[in-house]
């Protein structure tokens, strides 16, 4: 059966610790569990909340259907979340917290206080007496945390949570062979690293900082330069140079600094430099709601930048995909000279998923794809598939150019209407040798479930649908990973003669349904949106096709 845990408090009070944690423990006894957070953009007070759900059959997503514990760190937490709470919830908060008529377990914090245990260790004694209460393995519980939370005071705080509560029946422990607990940041920065790279070049943003912040703690060990210039256009500008002169490399940002990479995106394009975004969305427009979701930069990765040429754009709804989605991204980028964007978003690079080691797959060889060719060298040869051969400064006894200006095949600047007209042509067939490597991919579309029915979405909304499939009959499930090139052939062929085909996206425009109209002709008229900064849960799919 799948339970939920709600954990709330205010920032600073290790709520988001608590809660993956707490997953980690869950995990260790067997059980899959899905980590959802939930944070204003403050750094000290508001109201922070985790969701984690978990159950011994696969979970993809959070539900507030079944929370049978919350721990509680302050008053406005139960009076946010008191209307989720039913008799089946049982609630471990402080002695200050008035719970009104619902029983709870209270901590005395004065009391805490006094035997030397600080505010900020309450979140410890809170999870030390949950766990107890849920009959969780001592052994596994006591090494999780007290090699998560450091200092005397912290192994005070689980000795006095562990003694306050009297334990329920004992929870099994499963084997878990090879299970994984990570975020969709994590696995992307993983993915990066098994890619080979060599420089991580960001500007901190919110929800992409994650990434910038793990490959900085494993640098040294990878052999990584990681810099933070001082804005966003320095940030693709340096990517640029450094790709240029050989070394593999990616950018993370989100819409507000994808915005201002707009000029360089379009340099790639001319410069045929390979590059790698991470593009991790939130809700906007503008500086929006900085910490939530959203999936609007759909439409805005395909087409950003002026002028006509060849990209990449997948999106990952797990950490899996995460992962090895962005090894295709630095497979197509260095392999064809082309711009990769890996669109994910909050919701995606925020959460924890549990996967197995074997979910991990590697479907492209990543590489440099430097050559040294002898004699005289063109910079951008017009070759029969479109893809000079790479060479980087210092690699061979000719000049490398790379420059923002049309040019003939040796780099050097033109305006004639003939080479303009060649070497477009050349970006052309750049393109189609692309489109062609990665539709013969058997996994540009997903497909979940079987029934005339027909749930069309992609990226992040994956695990939420795939937990609705459990209760929905009649009904399939066809997420797009890889929306540019479009798979139009694949799409229009899972779409076509369905009874009710119907979006679901976190746009109030329902993006994704003018893109495929565009590219297969097919009008998805029934869209299923959301656009209150919130991911989709199971419970608002079923409702939403049900209703």
């Amino acid at each position: 059966m799948t339970e939920s845990i709600l954990i709330g408090g205010q920032a600073g009070q290790g709520v988001a610790k608590a809660s993956t944690v707490l997953g980690k423990m869950l995990v260790k006894h067997g059980f899959y569990v899905f980590n959802y957070r939930d944070y204003p953009s403050l750094i000290r007070g508001g109201h922070n909340f985790n969701i984690v759900t978990f159950d011994r059959d696969r979970v993809f997503s959070h539900s507030y259907s079944n929370i049978t514990y919350a721990l509680l760190l302050d008053q406005r937490s139960f009076n946010t979340h008191k209307e989720k709470f039913t008799d089946n919830t049982t609630i471990i908060t402080l002695d200050s917290v008035d719970t009104g008529n619902f029983e709870a377990i209270k901590i005395p914090s004065k009391d805490m206080a006094k035997k030397g245990i600080p505010p900020m260790s309450f979140n410890v004694v809170l999870l030390s007496a949950l766990t107890k209460l849920m009959g969780l393995n001592k052994d596994i519980v006591e090494e999780i945390i007290l090699s998560s939370f450091k200092g005397s005071f912290n192994e005070k705080a689980y000795r006095e949570g562990i003694q306050l509560v009297e334990s329920k029946e004992k929870t099994e422990v499963k084997v878990f062979e090879d299970a994984y607990f990570l975020t969709g940041n994590e696995a992307i920065a993983m993915g990066a690293i098994a890619s080979g790279i060599d420089m991580y070049i960001a500007y901190p943003m919110t929800p992409s900082t994650p990434v910038l912040h793990y490959i900085s703690s494993v640098k040294d060990k990878y052999g990584i330069t990681v810099l933070q210039p001082e804005n966003e256009i320095s940030v693709v500008n340096m990517a640029l140079g450094a790709s240029y002169a050989g070394a593999v490399t990616m950018v993370g940002t989100s819409g507000g600094g994808f915005a201002l990479m707009n000029e360089a995106l379009s340099l790639q394009g001319m410069s045929e430099v390979p590059l790698v975004v991470y593009l991790a969305q939130r809700t906007g427009p503008s500086t929006g709601v900085p910490t939530y979701t959203a999936q609007t930069e759909l439409l805005y990765s395909i087409f950003a930048g002026h002028g006509e040429f060849p990209r990449f754009v997948v999106a990952p709804g797990d950490a899996a995909e995460a992962f090895s989605f962005t090894i295709d991204a630095f497979h197509y980028a260095y392999r064809y000279r082309v711009l990769s964007i890996i669109l994910g978003d909050k919701h995606v690079g925020e959460s924890h998923f549990t996967h197995h080691e074997s979910e991990f797959v590697v479907k492209s060889k990543p590489g440099r794809y430097i050559s040294f060719p002898r004699g005289e060298y063109k910079s951008y040869e017009i070759t029969d598939d479109g893809i000079t051969p790479r060479a980087v400064p210092g690699s061979i006894d000719y000049p490398v150019r790379a420059t923002s200006y049309e040019h003939d095949e040796w780099g050097i600047t033109t305006e004639e209407a003939e080479m303009v007209e060649k070497m477009m042509e050349k970006r052309l067939k750049k393109w189609d040798t692309l489109s062609e490597a990665v539709l013969s991919r058997s996994d540009t579309v997903s497909v979940y479930g079987e029934g005339d029915n027909v749930i069309v979405s992609w990226g992040s909304t994956k695990g939420a649908i795939l937990d609705a499939l459990k209760h929905l009959k009649g009904w399939k499930f066809v997420k797009i990973n890889i929306l540019w090139p479009f798979p139009e052939d694949r799409v229009r062929e899972l779409l076509e003669g369905a009874e009710r085909i119907v979006l679901v996206e976190n746009t109030s425009t329902g993006q994704l349904s003018r893109l495929i109209s565009m590219e297969t002709g097919i009008f998805v008229d029934e869209m299923l949106l959301k656009y209150d900064a919130r991911p989709f849960t199971p419970e608002d799919i079923v409702r939403g096709l049900k209703g």
